[in-house]
């Protein structure tokens, strides 16, 4: 063979082999990011060519599927109470991305997830059984907190301080995830949904961080007892009424200008929600203290997974006095949501041990058999000593008993609970945010329940947290308490 010949053969090959080469990347690397690709048609085509598995509340589904009328999409999501249970479970949708439970287990619930793959269905390559989300939800509870929160824009969620399990997730106004669920109406739906200025697809509950008010005075004594800057709640504090923030001419006042606040006591004030004695607390502690407590609570956690990730609710930085000063009475940049201040109820009510929140307990398969047991792993911190918890529930119950919370009262049951009304717009221009944080002990049953309510019918002079957020932790804390 010639040497021209032999180049030539070599060039081939080497060809061929480019191919080769070529033809596998095509076949294994970006075949797979084809049929990943979210626009892939075949994936949804697959995704809806059986039913969906699903989404359980108190032992029954509250998601299912139906059979669509035309089309290349054998069939499409329903829900039961769709409005009710919308922040739990998101929606599936043939031409939008799941969101919520839906999103978060989808693999689960169309069969693709691996854990649900049989031998035979490894060998004949058939999608599996889809699996099903069981919920820590229970139905009366997120009624009875939906209801009561009715046309008001808010949200409310409900915390089995013991277990972690969260009992209701709330956020008004609602949407009904039906509406979105079919390919040929969901356009319409959507742009319906997003032009809503008070947007319903919002997840108040867990994914809209807000000033939390009065309510972060708990976080404040909390801070002070654990340091030993007070021995007890009963101990009379330093704090000049009103208080002038440190380096301005401002004068903290407080909402009741009558009020006992004057070197109060935490004890009395909690019962009379006094501005001039946590300003003066978080002051005297420094930021450092207060932020060590609030991330103790859960603050400042940018990856809080309940399954849904949470928005990290915020103790600023980098502050001068007057500003912690704010943060004393949960304002400034002091931001929460109403998971964050149900946690903080939970942990208080828990003897100052807070369990990992989560709205899922199992996940299982086709067969019913589980998965993943949520309840079992579900971890535990303490946040305070269970004496400062013991404290910190004594004054709770003093606000409930004969305080600013008294809306709160339940016949037959203990009640703690911290109003908070929050500044809201430039110079407080906009309605305040109304706050209650709770909890309830009754029968050997316990829940801790947080409530905003951002908008409301009720009148400027009339918005406070016992008036509009304090009713609807009260109804579901009875839901939860039973007889």
């Amino acid at each position: 063979m010639n040497k021209t010949i032999r180049r030539s053969a070599v060039f081939t090959l080497l060809l061929v082999f480019a191919l080769l080469v070529r033809a596998t990347w095509v076949q294994f690397y970006e075949g797979t990011a084809l049929a990943d690709d979210k626009d892939n048609r075949r994936n949804a085509i697959a995704t809806y060519a059986a039913p969906l598995g699903n989404i359980v509340v108190g032992g029954d589904a509250v998601t299912g599927s139906a059979r669509t009328e035309s089309g290349d999409l054998a069939y499409k999501r329903t829900y039961k109470d769709g409005e009710l249970y919308a922040a739990v479970t998101g929606y599936a949708s043939q031409s939008y991305a799941p969101t919520q439970l839906e999103g978060i287990y989808q693999d689960l619930l169309n069969g693709t997830d691996t854990r649900l793959k049989t031998v035979l269905d490894t060998l004949t390559h058939e999608r599996a059984d889809p699996g099903d989300v069981i919920t820590t939800i229970d139905p009366d509870v997120q009624k009875a907190a939906y209801e009561a929160l009715g046309d008001k824009k808010g949200a409310a969620v409900a915390i089995d301080p013991a277990t972690g399990r969260i009992l209701a997730v709330v956020s008004t106004p609602s949407y009904d995830p039906s509406a979105l669920t079919d390919a040929n109406t969901a356009g319409a739906a959507w742009k319906k949904l997003t032009a809503d200025p008070d947007k319903p697809l919002t997840n108040r509950a867990l994914r809209q961080p807000l000033p939390p008010g009065s309510t972060f005075k708990l976080v404040v004594a909390a801070a002070a007892l654990e340091d030993g800057l007070y021995s007890s709640v009963d101990v009379r504090t330093d704090s000049p009424d009103p208080y002038t923030l440190p380096g301005t001419t401002t004068e903290l006042t407080n909402e009741n200008p009558g009020a006992p606040c004057e070197n109060a006591s935490i004890r009395t004030a909690l019962q009379y929600s006094c501005n001039n004695v946590f300003a003066r607390m978080a002051v005297k502690l420094g930021q450092d203290k207060v932020r060590a407590m609030a991330e103790k609570f859960g603050f400042d956690d940018t990856e809080q997974d309940v399954p849904v990730r949470a928005y990290t609710s915020v103790y600023p930085t980098g502050m001068d006095e007057s500003s912690t000063a704010l943060t004393g009475i949960g304002q400034y940049d002091v931001t929460a949501t109403p998971l964050q201040m149900a946690m903080v109820s939970a942990a208080i009510a828990n003897d100052g041990k807070l369990v990992a929140p989560h709205m899922v307990a199992q996940i299982t398969d086709g067969g019913g058999d589980v998965l993943e047991d949520y309840d079992a792993r579900a971890g535990t911190e303490r946040v305070v000593s269970a004496s400062t918890a013991k404290q910190l529930r004594s004054a709770m119950e003093t606000v409930v008993e004969d305080g600013t919370g008294t809306n709160a009262r339940i016949d037959g049951a203990t009640v703690g609970g911290k109003t908070g009304t929050a500044q809201h717009g430039e110079k407080n221009s906009k309605t305040p945010y109304a706050w209650f944080t709770s909890y309830g002990k009754a029968g050997g049953k316990e829940v801790a329940v947080a409530v905003v309510v951002e908008q409301s019918d009720a009148a400027r002079s009339e918005v406070s947290g016992n008036g509009l957020a304090a009713p609807v932790a009260k109804a579901a804390m009875e839901a939860a308490l039973g007889d």
